[in-house]
Parts: structure tokens; sequence; C-alpha cells
């Protein structure tokens, strides 16, 4: 089987940040002080919150409160109440194929921070205490902030939403640089946290749980990657398998990323469902996954708020029905694949998720 360094392909995966607030709740329920962690997380999230920018969507007028407008003759107010983190799967192995021709993404390239290669947005609402995720699509066409190989500013440019995490560090420098045009791209919504993980670490915490069963949804046969799979049976991914399953596509199928995307959301829903379930009934289960995802972590989520978020949030509804994709067009760019998000039903989607009817 080759080695995943040679493969010439853009890779995107996606883990769960719902499953990594699941784990720390159990740990921190078994071992730590929750109490005090929780108020001063609370605090820190909340503080977060108040100092984000308003979303610029809608209409404004003179009688209406902070926070609220007027969309679609209806009349709307921001959820302040919402939490949302920003979730990346960071490809750092990336090749890139132009013209029949390929090379790596080494240090002091262009992208040397990887490219964020999975984006989700992670909504959590206490008003009616469920967990939504919003999948972007990583080819989606935005502005981005980009730097030359010495770091200095060039400007913004429209871009892969996937290339601005790789204008940095690949630490926190480029997570920040991430938010911001995600944020920027859904009308400056705030974005209160972030978690960048490592696709690196999908087969070790696959196996933790003693594998994922899926339903396969379309077929992924390479041999090459001794993957055979077909739609419509019924396997059980272990190891390498799991991270193909979310990593692969057929390149001879235009729009590949978004039938991808749809087999990356089922895994994550079910390794999600399996995690929980094996770590309420065996806290060493819960133990391994955190000590393993921390090594493959980036995130400005400290102790404090993963203690609030896990005690206040654990029971919350995330289930398929609460995943939401961006809708648009893929078109063939002069390289690669480009996709257009529908502005119109980007600006539904941020009222539906965002915003509350506002009460008279």
């Amino acid at each position: 089987m080759l080695d995943r360094e040679t493969v010439v392909e853009k890779k995107k995966f996606g883990i769960i940040t719902v499953t990594m607030i699941i784990i720390i709740t159990i740990i921190l329920t078994v071992f730590g002080s929750v109490a005090g962690m929780r108020m001063v997380g609370k605090a820190s999230l909340s503080a977060t919150a108040a100092s984000a920018e308003i979303i610029e969507l809608g209409e404004k007028a003179d009688e209406l409160e902070t926070n609220e407008i007027l969309y679609k003759g209806g009349d709307y107010v921001l959820n302040e109440d919402l939490i949302t983190v920003l979730v990346m799967g960071i490809d750092k192995e990336t090749v890139i194929e132009v013209g029949g021709q390929s090379w790596e993404e080494e240090e002091g390239s262009e992208y040397a921070g990887g490219q964020a290669d999975a984006l989700f947005l992670l909504l959590i609402n206490p008003h009616d205490k469920n967990v939504y995720v919003i999948t972007i699509n990583r080819n989606s066409m935005a502005e981005v902030d980009v730097f030359d190989e010495e770091g200095n500013y060039q400007g913004i440019f429209t871009k892969q939403i996937a290339l601005q995490h790789g204008y940095g560090d690949g630490k926190e420098e480029s997570c920040l640089r991430q938010v911001k045009a995600v944020s920027r791209m859904f009308h400056g919504i705030p974005i209160h946290a972030y978690a960048a993980i490592s696709m690196d670490a999908i087969p070790e915490l696959n196996d933790l749980v003693g594998g994922i069963t899926v339903e396969v949804l379309d077929d992924i046969i390479y041999p090459e990657y001794d993957m055979d799979l077909h739609q419509g049976e019924t396997v059980t991914l272990f190891g390498e398998k799991a991270y193909w399953y979310v990593r692969l596509r057929n390149e001879n199928v235009f729009n590949s990323n978004e039938l991808r995307l749809q087999r990356q959301k089922q895994y994550m829903t079910t390794f999600a469902a399996v995690a929980k379930n094996q770590s309420m009934s065996d806290i060493r289960v819960a133990v391994n996954l955190y000590q393993t995802v921390r090594k493959y972590m980036v995130t400005d989520i400290d102790l404090n708020e993963f203690t609030y978020m896990v005690t206040e949030y654990i029971n919350y509804d995330f289930n398929r029905e609460n995943m939401y994709s961006l809708q648009g067009e893929t078109v063939q760019g002069s390289n690669f694949e480009e996709f257009y998000v529908d502005e119109d039903s980007l600006q539904d989607l941020i009222i539906e998720l965002f915003y509350e009817p506002a009460e008279k």
C-alpha cells in the first residue's frame, strides 16, 4: 500500500469536535474540579461573545434594537447566547499537481502552514439545546488574506477558502487567519473559538473505539490503497481504511468533492455516537481518546472553557439532521475545481441558525 506522503491529491477529512467535548466531559467529571473551572470558562466565553462583531446582513431601521435586523419582511434578532466554534481538518502534506507536474508544499512555500481541507462551523444553541454543524466546501471561493513567503502582506484575493490556513505558521497564526476568512465569508458572524486537528489522527482515533461501521455511500475502488468498497455494502473500517474512506475521491467524476463530503458527514456522526456510548460505559476509552486527540490539535479553547462547554452541553442533541451544507455551484477553474456559494441560500442559512424571530 502506498505511503500517504506519496499520494498526489487534495486531502480532506472530518474529525469530531463534539466527540472531544464528550471525552473531556467524562474526564473532568471523574478527575477534575469542575465547579470552579466551569465558572471561569463561562465568563471567558461570554466575554468573547460580547466583543464579537455584529453580522452585516439584512436592513436596519431606527426603531430596531441592537443586533436586530429586517430580512425578507421579517424582524430578527441575533442569538447572542449561541457559541460558534470553527473546526479545521489540517493537511500539511498536500501535493499540488498542475499541468502534469507536481510538488509538495514544503516549509517556506506559499502554503507552508497547511491547508484547512475540512472546515466545519459548530454551533451550540442553548435556546433549543441542539448542536448544529455547517460543512464548508474546501473549494469555496472567498476573500483570502495573502502573504508572501517572507510573511509580507500582499492583500485580499479571491481563492479557495482552504488556502487561508496555509498563509501562516501552521499554528495559532494560521488558525486566526482562517477564522477571519470564514467569518468574513459569513457576513461577519462571531466565531468564538477554533480547533484545528491534523488528519493523521484518524486511524488512531478510529481504532480506539474498535472501528466504525458504515454503509458505503459510493464506490471507492483503489487497489493501490487496498480499498475495494462498493456502494450499499456495510463494512467496519479499521486503521488506514478509515483514513482513506474520508479522504479518497473519484478524480474522474466532476464535483467528487461533494460526494466525499457526504462520506465525511456520515463518518463524523457515526464516530461521535460510538465514542460517546463507549466512553459513558468505560472511562478508559475517554481517557485514551483525549490523550490521542490532543497530540494532533491546535486550539484556543483552554481547560476552563472546555469544562464549561462539556458540563453545559453534554446532553444537547446532535445528529445528521442538524448538519447543513452550503449551497452553490462547482465549476472547473484553470487548475482546480472552484465552488461558488449561492449568496441567497447563505443568507437564509445565517438567518435560520444565527438569528431568531424578534419578540414584540
